[in-house]
């Protein structure tokens, strides 16, 4: 047995090691606040100073300067997004009558949740699980087009500082993570299981700005965009970068506390180690600890469950400053989950849940409006603490292909706009238990 365990380890948690040497140099944490160059927005200028010279303008923004908190929400929709369960999909019970085990559920369980049944002394499980996520909007913000206003140094001065800089942003993010996973039965009443992912992310801004000249109409020449000679109001503006390695590694211990004819109350405890490189967006940078409470019920097919828990994190650059490598604190949350999940058959299991988070006083995007001084109202965008719920619900089928082998499959739909999200994330995942 302890060769079997030592084989399946270098199986399933070999494969993310060997994934996580392809991962990129690019700091993606960085990436959006360098949009613009490390001098920031700046416009061309002939005007003439006191001294005879001219200038370069500079404009500024509490976008630029604060969407590098883009980067707390991102991280913090990671943190609230489901882990797959790497629980397994067979659980176990010994019958002292028979001298045997026998499965003590007629469904295959719940795949982004979990139900308070162990997976039964001595049996192991492991499995591979791949989720993708598109995100799509942040607070109901269409990602596709993020207003920003910029305004001149000096603006309250007049004249052709009253001139802006008007920016529609487009930001793509797109995350995948491929998870190798490991499941034992310490007890009969005692699972510990391990997850590693490797993640990859894409990270990309493209930003159309337009110079608004409010106080310089009569003369095109006081800021512009230069390009080979040719003098305009337009310029665009584009960064991206990928980065791919191990994410942060997932350590859980379950048991199941009391269990009464169908009736079960189970206690689990994830620990989260920060070994993805927060820098690049691959992990959280900070400790995380998650203690859940789960009930379930075993009504012959039709099994229903419930979790709650709350997520602790530590400390993170990734909420205070990547760039100083300032830490702050990552937001805690509060989790709960109900569902039901439904022997179809022998071979198929339908699982259904509501999922929900409470995100504890973190960065949210907030619209706003800018007037300038001729009474123009331009939609814009900033940051303002505060806490917010998230909620979604997940379709999922779990199939026997043979064996003890199943293929599961499942959708998470968003329900609301809160926080940074994902209007359909795909999962599909392989299990097989001895």
């Amino acid at each position: 047995m302890a060769r079997r365990v030592f084989l399946v380890l270098v199986a399933v948690l070999g494969v993310p090691v060997l994934a996580a040497a392809q991962s990129s140099n690019t700091k993606l944490g960085l990436l959006i606040p360098s949009l613009y160059g490390p001098n920031g927005l700046v416009v061309d200028s002939l005007a003439t100073l006191p001294d005879g010279s001219t200038h370069s303008a500079h404009f500024n923004a509490s976008f630029q300067a604060e969407f590098g908190q883009f980067n707390v929400a991102l991280a913090t929709q990671l943190l609230t997004v489901p882990f797959p369960s790497p629980a397994s999909g067979y659980t176990y019970s010994f019958d002292e009558t028979l001298g045997v085990f026998t499965r003590s559920t007629q469904s295959f369980g719940p795949i982004l949740t979990d139900r308070a049944e162990t997976i039964g002394k001595g049996k192991l499980t492991f499995g591979f699980t791949y989720q993708r996520f598109t995100f799509d909007s942040i607070e109901g913000v269409p990602l596709s087009n993020v207003p920003a206003v910029f305004t001149h140094d000096g603006a309250e001065l007049g004249g052709g500082r009253s001139d802006v800089v008007v920016t529609r942003n487009a930001i793509n993010v797109e995350v995948s993570r491929f998870i190798g996973f490991l499941n034992y039965g310490v007890t009969d009443r005692f699972d510990i299981a391990a997850a590693i992912p490797v993640v990859d992310t894409m990270l990309g801004a493209v930003s159309d700005a337009t110079i608004d000249r409010v106080g310089t109409a009569s003369n095109p020449l006081v800021h512009f965009y230069g390009d080979n000679g040719a003098v305009g109001s337009q310029q665009q503006y584009r960064v991206s970068g990928t980065s791919t390695g191990i994410g942060d590694i997932l350590v859980r211990l379950k048991g199941t506390a009391v269990k009464s004819g169908s009736t079960a109350v189970g206690l689990l405890l994830d620990v989260r180690l920060p070994t993805g490189d927060e820098e690049d967006l691959l992990g959280s940078g900070a400790w995380g600890v998650k203690p859940v409470l789960i009930a379930s019920w075993g009504r012959g097919r039709v099994s229903p469950h419930l979790n709650a828990g709350y997520q602790w994190n530590g400390d993170s650059v990734l909420a205070g400053d990547i760039a100083t490598k300032v830490k702050g604190d990552l937001p805690d949350q509060i989790f709960y989950a109900a569902g039901v999940d439904i022997g179809v058959s022998n071979a198929v299991t339908l699982v259904l849940d509501v999922l929900g988070q409470r995100v504890s006083e973190s960065p949210r995007l907030v619209r706003t409006n800018f007037t300038t001084r001729t009474g123009e109202i331009l939609p814009q965008v900033g940051f303002e603490q505060g806490s917010f719920f998230v909620h979604d619900a997940a379709v999922g089928l779990k199939l026997n292909l043979v064996g003890q082998l199943l293929l599961d499959a499942n959708v998470l739909i968003k329900l609301d706009d809160a926080g940074l999200r994902d209007k359909v994330s795909p999962l599909v995942a392989f299990e097989y238990t001895f």
